[in-house]
Protein backbone atom coordinates (compact mmCIF):
# COMPACT_ATOMS: atom_id res chain seq x y z
CA UNK A 1 0.00 0.00 0.00
CA UNK A 2 1.00 3.76 -0.69
CA UNK A 3 2.50 5.21 2.54
CA UNK A 4 3.67 9.51 3.02
CA UNK A 5 2.35 12.20 1.49
CA UNK A 6 1.09 11.49 -1.90
CA UNK A 7 3.20 13.28 -4.95
CA UNK A 8 0.93 15.11 -7.33
CA UNK A 9 1.56 13.26 -10.77
CA UNK A 10 -0.49 15.13 -13.82
CA UNK A 11 -1.10 13.42 -16.47
CA UNK A 12 -2.35 13.99 -20.09
CA UNK A 13 -4.19 12.38 -22.00
CA UNK A 14 -6.25 12.06 -25.40
CA UNK A 15 -9.17 9.38 -24.70
CA UNK A 16 -8.87 8.18 -28.11
CA UNK A 17 -4.95 7.18 -27.73
CA UNK A 18 -4.50 3.55 -27.24
CA UNK A 19 -1.33 3.78 -25.80
CA UNK A 20 -1.99 6.37 -23.21
CA UNK A 21 -4.79 4.17 -21.84
CA UNK A 22 -2.56 1.52 -21.58
CA UNK A 23 -0.51 3.66 -19.59
CA UNK A 24 -3.60 5.32 -17.51
CA UNK A 25 -4.14 1.86 -16.07
CA UNK A 26 -0.89 1.51 -15.05
CA UNK A 27 -0.67 4.42 -13.55
CA UNK A 28 -3.67 3.52 -11.14
CA UNK A 29 -1.75 0.14 -10.46
CA UNK A 30 1.50 2.41 -9.39
CA UNK A 31 -0.93 4.49 -7.11
CA UNK A 32 -1.79 1.18 -5.31
CA UNK A 33 2.01 1.02 -4.18
CA UNK A 34 3.35 4.22 -4.35
CA UNK A 35 3.10 7.52 -2.92
CA UNK A 36 1.28 9.50 -5.52
CA UNK A 37 -2.22 11.66 -6.77
CA UNK A 38 -2.46 11.70 -10.34
CA UNK A 39 -4.31 14.30 -11.57
CA UNK A 40 -5.58 14.18 -15.02
CA UNK A 41 -5.12 16.63 -17.77
CA UNK A 42 -6.51 16.77 -21.41
CA UNK A 43 -3.99 17.03 -24.75
CA UNK A 44 -5.45 16.44 -28.46
CA UNK A 45 -3.89 14.32 -30.82
CA UNK A 46 -5.57 16.17 -33.40
CA UNK A 47 -3.98 19.75 -32.11
CA UNK A 48 -0.58 18.36 -31.67
CA UNK A 49 -0.97 16.94 -35.25
CA UNK A 50 -2.41 20.32 -37.10
CA UNK A 51 -0.80 20.90 -40.26
CA UNK A 52 0.92 17.43 -40.26
CA UNK A 53 0.61 15.43 -43.55
CA UNK A 54 -0.86 12.26 -42.26
CA UNK A 55 -3.18 10.19 -43.77
CA UNK A 56 -6.90 11.11 -43.51
CA UNK A 57 -7.86 7.39 -42.21
CA UNK A 58 -6.02 8.46 -39.27
CA UNK A 59 -7.29 12.12 -38.93
CA UNK A 60 -10.40 10.56 -38.81
CA UNK A 61 -9.78 7.88 -36.19
CA UNK A 62 -8.57 10.81 -34.03
CA UNK A 63 -10.59 13.69 -34.09
CA UNK A 64 -10.86 16.44 -31.72
CA UNK A 65 -14.84 15.82 -30.89
CA UNK A 66 -13.79 13.04 -27.28
CA UNK A 67 -11.64 15.39 -25.68
CA UNK A 68 -13.93 18.52 -26.28
CA UNK A 69 -16.28 16.61 -24.41
CA UNK A 70 -13.62 15.68 -21.69
CA UNK A 71 -12.91 19.75 -21.58
CA UNK A 72 -16.65 20.43 -21.31
CA UNK A 73 -16.72 18.06 -18.23
CA UNK A 74 -13.86 19.64 -17.02
CA UNK A 75 -15.46 23.22 -17.46
CA UNK A 76 -18.41 22.71 -16.05
CA UNK A 77 -17.79 20.24 -12.82
CA UNK A 78 -13.94 20.47 -12.24
CA UNK A 79 -10.93 18.67 -12.93
CA UNK A 80 -11.70 15.83 -10.39
CA UNK A 81 -13.99 14.47 -12.87
CA UNK A 82 -11.60 13.73 -15.45
CA UNK A 83 -10.38 10.14 -14.32
CA UNK A 84 -13.59 8.70 -13.95
CA UNK A 85 -14.85 10.27 -17.32
CA UNK A 86 -12.09 8.76 -18.84
CA UNK A 87 -12.05 5.51 -17.58
CA UNK A 88 -15.86 5.19 -19.02
CA UNK A 89 -14.61 6.63 -22.35
CA UNK A 90 -11.47 4.47 -22.55
CA UNK A 91 -13.57 1.42 -21.39
CA UNK A 92 -15.71 1.96 -24.08
CA UNK A 93 -13.74 2.83 -27.29
CA UNK A 94 -10.61 0.74 -26.33
CA UNK A 95 -12.77 -2.53 -24.97
CA UNK A 96 -16.02 -2.56 -26.41
CA UNK A 97 -14.88 -1.13 -29.60
CA UNK A 98 -17.51 1.70 -29.42
CA UNK A 99 -18.08 4.27 -32.08
CA UNK A 100 -16.44 7.55 -31.33
CA UNK A 101 -19.85 9.15 -31.58
CA UNK A 102 -22.14 11.77 -29.53
CA UNK A 103 -24.50 8.94 -28.37
CA UNK A 104 -21.04 6.49 -26.87
CA UNK A 105 -19.80 10.43 -25.29
CA UNK A 106 -23.07 10.70 -23.96
CA UNK A 107 -23.25 7.18 -22.63
CA UNK A 108 -19.85 7.71 -20.62
CA UNK A 109 -21.07 10.81 -19.28
CA UNK A 110 -23.76 9.46 -17.35
CA UNK A 111 -22.03 6.49 -16.41
CA UNK A 112 -19.30 8.95 -14.78
CA UNK A 113 -22.51 10.42 -13.07
CA UNK A 114 -22.01 13.57 -15.51
CA UNK A 115 -24.75 15.34 -17.71
CA UNK A 116 -25.33 13.52 -20.72
CA UNK A 117 -25.68 16.62 -22.62
CA UNK A 118 -21.87 17.43 -22.58
CA UNK A 119 -21.66 15.00 -25.60
CA UNK A 120 -23.36 18.12 -27.48
CA UNK A 121 -19.57 19.71 -26.70
CA UNK A 122 -18.16 16.70 -30.01
CA UNK A 123 -19.71 19.39 -32.21
CA UNK A 124 -18.32 22.44 -31.35
CA UNK A 125 -15.49 24.82 -30.32
CA UNK A 126 -16.70 26.54 -27.12
CA UNK A 127 -14.22 24.43 -25.57
CA UNK A 128 -11.24 24.85 -28.04
CA UNK A 129 -9.70 27.30 -25.91
CA UNK A 130 -9.71 25.93 -22.16
CA UNK A 131 -8.51 22.87 -24.21
CA UNK A 132 -5.50 24.27 -26.26
CA UNK A 133 -4.10 25.91 -23.19
CA UNK A 134 -3.97 22.55 -21.09
CA UNK A 135 -2.32 21.21 -24.38
CA UNK A 136 -0.11 23.50 -24.43
CA UNK A 137 0.91 23.23 -20.69
CA UNK A 138 1.73 19.57 -20.98
CA UNK A 139 3.66 19.78 -24.74
CA UNK A 140 5.57 23.00 -23.07
CA UNK A 141 7.49 20.60 -20.42
CA UNK A 142 8.25 17.89 -23.53
CA UNK A 143 8.05 19.49 -27.02
CA UNK A 144 6.31 19.09 -29.99
CA UNK A 145 7.95 15.89 -31.46
CA UNK A 146 6.44 13.48 -28.73
CA UNK A 147 2.33 12.59 -28.52
CA UNK A 148 0.35 11.04 -25.32
CA UNK A 149 0.73 10.51 -22.57
CA UNK A 150 2.88 13.46 -21.40
CA UNK A 151 3.64 12.78 -17.32
CA UNK A 152 4.93 15.15 -15.36
CA UNK A 153 6.37 14.60 -11.44
CA UNK A 154 8.24 16.91 -9.24
CA UNK A 155 9.12 19.12 -12.07
CA UNK A 156 10.04 15.71 -14.35
CA UNK A 157 8.54 15.66 -17.27
CA UNK A 158 8.05 12.79 -19.70
CA UNK A 159 6.15 11.29 -23.02
CA UNK A 160 5.13 7.95 -22.37
CA UNK A 161 5.84 5.06 -21.10
CA UNK A 162 4.54 3.32 -24.30
CA UNK A 163 4.22 -0.35 -22.79
CA UNK A 164 1.66 -3.55 -23.87
CA UNK A 165 0.27 -4.99 -21.46
CA UNK A 166 -1.01 -2.89 -18.74
CA UNK A 167 2.45 -3.50 -15.77
CA UNK A 168 0.65 -4.41 -12.65
CA UNK A 169 1.12 -5.02 -9.04
CA UNK A 170 4.73 -5.63 -8.23
CA UNK A 171 5.71 -4.76 -12.31
CA UNK A 172 4.08 -1.41 -12.38
CA UNK A 173 6.22 -0.33 -9.06
CA UNK A 174 9.01 -1.26 -10.81
CA UNK A 175 8.35 0.27 -13.75
CA UNK A 176 7.93 3.77 -12.02
CA UNK A 177 10.84 3.17 -10.16
CA UNK A 178 12.80 3.02 -13.65
CA UNK A 179 10.89 5.34 -15.40
CA UNK A 180 11.68 8.08 -12.89
CA UNK A 181 15.46 6.69 -12.58
CA UNK A 182 15.67 7.97 -15.91
CA UNK A 183 14.12 10.22 -16.53
CA UNK A 184 15.33 12.77 -14.01
CA UNK A 185 18.48 11.84 -15.21
CA UNK A 186 20.40 15.63 -16.15
CA UNK A 187 20.75 15.33 -19.95
CA UNK A 188 18.38 12.19 -20.47
CA UNK A 189 16.48 12.22 -23.78
CA UNK A 190 15.22 9.03 -25.18
CA UNK A 191 15.10 5.46 -25.36
CA UNK A 192 13.49 3.74 -27.96
CA UNK A 193 12.36 0.33 -30.10
CA UNK A 194 10.48 0.12 -32.99
CA UNK A 195 6.95 -1.66 -31.07
CA UNK A 196 6.38 -5.07 -32.63
CA UNK A 197 3.15 -5.71 -30.93
CA UNK A 198 0.26 -4.38 -31.36
CA UNK A 199 -1.30 -2.84 -28.11
CA UNK A 200 -3.09 -5.15 -25.32
CA UNK A 201 -5.89 -3.85 -22.68
CA UNK A 202 -5.72 -7.28 -20.41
Amino acid sequence: MAQGTPTPVDFWFDPQCPWAWIASRWIHEVALLRPVEVRWRVMSLAVLNEGRDLPERWRAANGIGPVRVCAAAEQKYGPEVLGRLYTELGTRYHHEKAPRDRATAAAALEAAGLDGDLAEAMDTAEYDAALRRSHREGMEQVGDDVGTPVISVAGNAFFGPVVTPVPRGAAAAKLWDGVLAVTSTDGFFELKRTRDRRPSFD
